[in-house]
């Protein structure tokens, strides 16, 4: 079990791991989870941040086991060892659908029943439904799961409400039945449990470093950011803290030249060493930021919002946005609002 350093962990997630389980799914949660309040200080500031969840890799026994496609994992715990957890997370079960699975996984799904009756949240990816079925949590309880399982899953179990058509589905007493549906649901199925956990912007952190659900769309809108950490540089950074208060205002290069104490060319040149874009260019990457930020999270227009930035020209933020960004606003907005909407469901009660 890997401890968090810095700060103690908010709250610890138990993944369970069983023989039917890919690599993928079950080092996927692992990364997410573990990234959690560590990752976006560490790309976006350069410095390290601490962990916020404790995470724990469960099996039957605690022996090392070889996996679904022969991947070798050493768990950190057995059922009986794992600390308790918040969260007790079934990856998948991967196997042929019309497998019978009665009697095949008893301790884990007894260990499920006791960890749902403790007040853990009980949650599942794909095919990792069928688990909690067997483990009696969803009878008659709304579900999802993989659609190649919906129809095993109807017949075996006809007490489940089952929803085919919804990728994210919450149940039982205060929601603590969560499921995601399809091959790569665990991405979804993290970013609502990180929501819930510790908050939703932690959550749009993670969607926004790891480029999740909207893989279509590249790099682009995020590359630029990594490159507006603070530099070595005291005067440079002073300035740069300056921008981060101050970058709505109208002539921020001159106020920065001002603030250093640097006649305009050397200021130039010394920023530019420092953090790799000229001072226009910082002020510009700092002012799509918050476009961003206002983007996903308000329904102000694109022109209040350019205005709310700095940009008196709607028509030059909209260019700017798109040639830098690789979206225009709008396209922004529908695809990062959406995802903030979702995990709006799942957050914690003082994102509210």
């Amino acid at each position: 079990m890997t401890e968090p350093t810095g700060t103690r962990a908010i709250a610890t997630v138990s993944i369970l791991v069983l023989p039917e389980v890919t690599a993928s799914v079950l080092f996927g949660l692992n990364d997410l989870f573990q990234g959690v309040g560590r990752d976006w200080p560490q790309v976006v500031e350069g410095r390290p941040g601490a962990s916020q969840l404790r995470v724990q890799i469960v099996s039957s026994d605690g022996q090392p086991l070889t996996i679904a496609n022969g991947v070798r994992v050493v768990p950190d715990a057995s059922l009986a060892d794992a600390l308790p957890a918040e969260v007790v997370c079934v990856p998948e079960v991967f196997v042929v659908p019309t497998d019978d699975l009665r009697g095949r996984f008893k301790a884990e799904a007894a260990w499920l029943r006791q960890a749902y009756a403790r007040g853990a949240i009980v949650a599942a990816a794909c095919s990792g439904a069928l688990l909690l079925a067997e483990a009696g949590l969803l009878e008659g309880e709304d579900a999802t799961t993989h659609w190649a399982y919906c129809d095993v899953l109807a017949q075996r179990h006809p007490g489940i409400r089952l929803h085919r058509q919804r990728a994210l589905v919450t149940a039982g007493e205060g929601q603590r039945l969560v499921m995601a549906g399809g091959g790569t649901s665990w991405q979804d199925l993290a970013l609502y449990l990180i929501a819930r956990l510790i908050g939703l912007e932690a959550a749009m952190q993670m969607a926004r470093l790891y480029l999740i659900d909207w893989h279509q769309s590249g790099q682009q809108p995020f590359a630029r950011l990594s490159a507006s950490r603070q530099s070595d540089d005291a005067v440079i950074t002073r300035c740069q803290l300056w921008a981060a208060e101050h970058y709505r205002a109208s002539s921020p290069v001159a106020a920065m030249t001002q603030l250093s104490g640097l006649a305009e060319r050397s200021f130039v040149r010394r920023f530019q060493q420092a953090t790799g874009m000229s001072p226009l260019q910082y002020v510009h990457t700092v002012r799509l930021e918050e476009a961003k930020q206002l983007l996903e999270a308000s329904d102000d227009s694109i022109e209040a919002i350019a205005e709310q930035v700095g940009y008196e020209d709607a028509g030059y933020f909209a260019r700017l946005f798109k040639r830098e960004v690789n979206l225009t606003p709008a396209q922004y907005r529908k695809r990062f609002a959406g995802l903030r909407e979702v995990l709006q469901q799942g957050r914690k009660p003082q994102d509210t």
